[in-house]
C-alpha cells in the first residue's frame, strides 16, 4: 500500500481566502470559543482513567451522558467513582439510552439508586413493539462527561470495555476510538446539553404536558420558556468575534438535534470539504452519507484534494458495511481513496482537513447519524490538535486494506444491492418520519 502524494503547499493566498470562506460557514451555525484546552484521547484506556480522575476531584456536580454504560468491570471503575462521589456530598446524574444499555439497566439501578444517584433512561426499548415506534428510532447517541461545569469528555467512546463487544464478544485487539478532555469556555455547552439530555429523558413526553399546563397558568409564557430553555442543547453564540480576538485553542461544539439543530453536523463537515484545499481525511464505521454530500467529496477529489476515506474492515453490522460498500463505485471513480481498517472493529468518527480543521465526536456519516440520533461532536481549529489527530490516524492508516476495485462487483448484481440498500433506508427513514430525498 503507498500512501498518496503529499499535498501541495497552502499558497498565502489560498490560505486567507479559505479562512475567510470558513468563518462565512461558522458564522451561520455554533459559534468557535477561543482559550480552551482540548486534549486527544485514544480509546477506553486512555479516557476511563481520565475521567475517573476527574470525577475523582468534583466539589459539585457531575454529569454523564451515553448510549451505553455496560456492566463490565472497566465501567464498573467509572461507576464507583461516581458512587464514592456522592458519598463526598457531589450530585450525580446519568442518563443513558434505552436501547444502547438495555441489557445493563438492572445493574446501574443496583449500583446508582443506593448511591442516590440520579439516574434516568432516554426512551426505555424493553418491548419489542418500542423499537419500531418512530419516536423509538432516535436514539441518544453523545458519549458526554462533564465535572462542575469545568473539565468535559466528547467522543465517540462508550462506557464498554475497548476489548468487548456487546455482539461479537471479547478480541485481542481494542476497538479504533477517540474522544476529547476539555477545559476552557467550550465546557458550558457541553455541560447544558447533558443537562438538557439527563432533563429529557425524566421528563419524557410528560413535558409536553407540563407546558401546556402551564400556558393555562397565571404566568404561562415565562413559565414555559423555563422549561423549553432547560431542554434545549447547546443553544447557538452571538455572532462570532473575529480571530484575533480568539486566543487558541478554537474549538466549536456542534450538536445534531430533533429541535432546532437537525443538520448541524452534516452542514459543519460539508462546508468544511468545500472549503479544503489539500487534504480530507475522514474515519468512520458507518458511511452511508447522502446525495449532497458524496458531491462534495467527489468535487474535492476531482480538485486535486486528496481525500481518503477510513472506514470498517471487520464488519459488526453486516447490513452497515454493505451500504459502505454500494458506494465504493461511484466514489472511486472519482479520485477518492477508500480503506478499510481490519486488525479490529472501528468505531471512531473523527476527520482532519487540511490543517487546521479536525472533529472528535459521535456522528456517523449515514441517516441514523445525520438525521435521527441526538449526537455531539468538537470541531478544533488548532493546528497541533490537528496534526497530532493526522499522527494517529496515518498509524491507522498504515494497517489498512486499500480498496482499489468495487468489493461488490460493477454490472447488474451491485446495481441490485445499491437499490436494495436505498430502498431499505428511503424506508426506514420514512418510518421515522423523514421524507424527501437523502
Amino acid at each position: 500500500m503507498s500512501p498518496p502524494p503529499p499535498a501541495p503547499p497552502l499558497q498565502p493566498q489560498e490560505g486567507a481566502a479559505r479562512r475567510r470562506r470558513l468563518r462565512r460557514v461558522e458564522r451561520r451555525g455554533p459559534q468557535p470559543t477561543g482559550g480552551n484546552q482540548v486534549q486527544l484521547l485514544q480509546g477506553g484506556d486512555e479516557l476511563f482513567p481520565a475521567m475517573v480522575q476527574a470525577i475523582a476531584q468534583a466539589r459539585r456536580h457531575v454529569w454523564v451522558a451515553t448510549y451505553i454504560f455496560h456492566d463490565g468491570d472497566v465501567s464498573k471503575q467509572v461507576a464507583d467513582a461516581l458512587v464514592a462521589a456522592t458519598q463526598r456530598g457531589v450530585a450525580v446524574s446519568v442518563v443513558v439510552d434505552g436501547f444502547g444499555a438495555k441489557g445493563s439497566l438492572e445493574r446501574l439501578r443496583a449500583w446508582f439508586e443506593p448511591a442516590d444517584i440520579e439516574f434516568a433512561v432516554f426512551r426505555r426499548a424493553d418491548r419489542w413493539w418500542q423499537v419500531v415506534q418512530p419516536g423509538q428510532l432516535r436514539r441518544l447517541h453523545q458519549k458526554l462527561c462533564v465535572v462542575d461545569d469545568e473539565v468535559g469528555f466528547v467522543g465517540g467512546i462508550n462506557l464498554l470495555d475497548d476489548r468487548f463487544d456487546l455482539r461479537h464478544g471479547w478480541s485481542e485487539r481494542p476497538r479504533l476510538d477517540f474522544a476529547v478532555s476539555l477545559r476552557g469556555p467550550i465546557v458550558a455547552q457541553v455541560a447544558q446539553t447533558a443537562r438538557a439530555m439527563f432533563l429529557r429523558a425524566k421528563m419524557g413526553n410528560a413535558w409536553r404536558d407540563e407546558i401546556g399546563q402551564l400556558l393555562r397558568g397565571a404566568e404561562p409564557l415565562a413559565a414555559a420558556r423555563r422549561i423549553l430553555s432547560s431542554l434545549r442543547i447547546a443553544p447557538a453564540a452571538d455572532a462570532a468575534p473575529p480571530d484575533s480576538a480568539l486566543a487558541p485553542v478554537r474549538a466549536t461544539f456542534v450538536v445534531r438535534d430533533n429541535l432546532r439543530q437537525r443538520r448541524a453536523i452534516e452542514l459543519a463537515y460539508k462546508q468544511a470539504i468545500d472549503s479544503a484545499n489539500r487534504r480530507i481525511d475522514i474515519v468512520c464505521p458507518y458511511f452511508y452519507p447522502g446525495q449532497h454530500f458524496r458531491a462534495s467529496l467527489c468535487r474535492a477529489a476531482q480538485r486535486g484534494v486528496a481525500v481518503r476515506l477510513l472506514l470498517q474492515g471487520k464488519a459488526d453490522y453486516r447490513f452497515a458495511a454493505m451500504a459502505a460498500q454500494v458506494l465504493y463505485q461511484e466514489l472511486l471513480a472519482a479520485g477518492v481513496r477508500v480503506f478499510e481498517y481490519t486488525p479490529a472493529f472501528l468505531h471512531a468518527k473523527v476527520a482532519v482537513i487540511d490543517d487546521d480543521w479536525a472533529t472528535v465526536g459521535s456522528s456517523n456519516i449515514d441517516p441514523l447519524s445525520l438525521l435521527l440520533n441526538l449526537e455531539a461532536n468538537v470541531i478544533v481549529r488548532d493546528a497541533d490538535f490537528c496534526a497530532t489527530l493526522a499522527q494517529r490516524i496515518e498509524s491507522a492508516f498504515g494497517e489498512c486494506r486499500e480498496v482499489v476495485r468495487p468489493d461488490l462487483g460493477v454490472g447488474w448484481l451491485a446495481a441490485v444491492r445499491r437499490g436494495f440498500v436505498a430502498w431499505t433506508a428511503y424506508w426506514f427513514l420514512r418510518l421515522a418520519g423523514i421524507s424527501g430525498r437523502y
